[in-house]
């Protein structure tokens, strides 16, 4: 059996930047309500749901408790399943285990949460009383993290710049992509946010009290780009390529989507005429220190699972928190970088790990669907020199 994405059975929260507006929200508690929400505003039934997967990668507080904590405060508290940790590919992972608990017949409506918190990090303590001192180690989980792999020993900006010294690519092309990202996710502000509003739902902000609530309604933080702001940046590394107009921000957020038997997709979609299958999937892990080069091979590997050519793929999605990504994936590919990720990317909007990579897989259906059906990939990379892919097809049977 193969397993179904209901067409407008997912939403993804605008996101906001590094310390800005959910900085102080328990990502936890605030994607459940979210997930809530939108179910009820899809006119989803929940007594469907007979599985969660919750995607997080930024401990929060009852973290512990993980993916029953959250179906319990949306009022599903006979819902069980798995927390998934993989950092930047978690979306793609739990995408591919609800695909799989679906097609094994051990599920057939599967919920999907990925929430996660950049902004205002756990500080974590690991005791050791044997330590000098009796003291033990403390670590800055988000920080610390992206300033050094402690297997392969380097930062992630150093990734970037090992993949762009092996594929020679320069400042200038890096900043090509960042400038096209950005021009293309102009598209997606048009007619009022036209594009967005097919997926997004607000993210509302807690205050001190009811009346000091607030929504998020649209992306925050994203920065203005030009070619004339891009070429007065200098590497961030000296003798590197890599800039911050090169490179994605961190940032917060949450995203959902249902996976369900292709009979309960028709059931559940919000158009029945517009089936989304999931094709396949593909994993990779490459050399140390090389994370940037990691969604090719993931990307080649799901595209032969799924009996696809690059070239015959209509749309690719990926997660690019450098602009070397789409450069390495185009070579390595032959799909044109100019072609991949219209409407923006993580580049453009911003890395709040999890909910990452869901984004992008909703916004390529969505880009699938305006183009009346297609084949589409999504690919991305993740901390520890991996990536993970999905190829995923959509049809219109009122287009017929």
């Amino acid at each position: 059996m193969q397993a179904s994405i209901p067409y407008g059975a997912y939403w993804s929260t605008p996101f906001a930047k590094w310390q800005g507006s959910l900085a102080e929200q328990n990502a936890l508690t605030l994607a459940a309500r979210v997930a809530d929400e939108a179910l009820a505003c899809r006119g989803v039934d929940k007594s469907l749901i007979d599985l969660g997967i919750l995607g997080i990668t930024n401990p929060q507080k009852g973290g512990f408790y993980g993916l029953p904590y959250v179906t319990g405060l949306m009022g599903l508290d006979r819902v069980a399943g798995p927390t998934v940790q993989q950092a930047c590919a978690t979306s793609v992972r739990s995408l591919q285990m609800a695909t799989q608990e679906v097609a094994c017949g051990t599920s057939s409506c599967a919920l999907l949460v990925m929430a996660d918190r950049q902004s205002n990090g756990p500080l974590v303590h690991y005791p050791n009383p044997r330590g000098p001192g009796g003291y033990g180690e403390t670590e800055r989980w988000v920080l610390d993290n992206m300033a050094q792999d402690p297997y392969a020993r380097n930062s992630m900006l150093q990734t970037g710049e090992n993949a762009a010294r092996k594929y020679a690519i320069d400042t200038a092309e890096q900043h090509a992509v960042k400038l096209h990202r950005f021009e293309q996710y102009q598209e997606a502000l048009k007619d009022d946010r036209a594009f967005q509003r097919r997926y997004m739902v607000d993210a509302p902000i807690a205050g001190r009290g009811r009346k000091d609530e607030r929504r998020l309604e649209a992306d925050e933080g994203v920065f203005a780009t030009s070619a004339e702001g891009l070429a007065a940046l200098k590497p961030v590394l000296d003798g590197g390529t890599v800039t911050f107009g090169a490179q994605t921000h961190p940032a917060d957020g949450n995203a959902g989507m249902l996976v369900t038997t292709p009979e309960l997709a028709r059931q559940v979609s919000r158009n029945p005429a517009i089936s989304v299958t999931v094709l396949g999937f593909g994993m990779a892990r490459v050399e140390p220190g090389y994370m940037p080069v990691a969604p090719a091979p993931a990307a080649l590997s799901a595209l032969q699972r799924a009996g696809i050519t690059p070239s015959a793929l209509h749309a690719v999605k990926t997660h690019n928190p450098f602009a070397v990504n789409d450069i390495v994936l185009a070579r390595e590919t032959g799909f044109a970088w100019e072609r991949m990720n219209n409407f923006g990317s993580s580049i453009v909007w911003g890395h709040p790990q999890a909910p990452t990579g869901l984004r992008g897989v909703i916004e390529l259906i969505e880009e699938l669907v305006l183009r009346g059906g297609g084949i589409g990939l999504f690919t991305g990379c993740a901390a520890g020199d991996t990536g993970h892919a999905v190829v995923l097809r959509v049809d219109d049977s009122s287009r017929a």
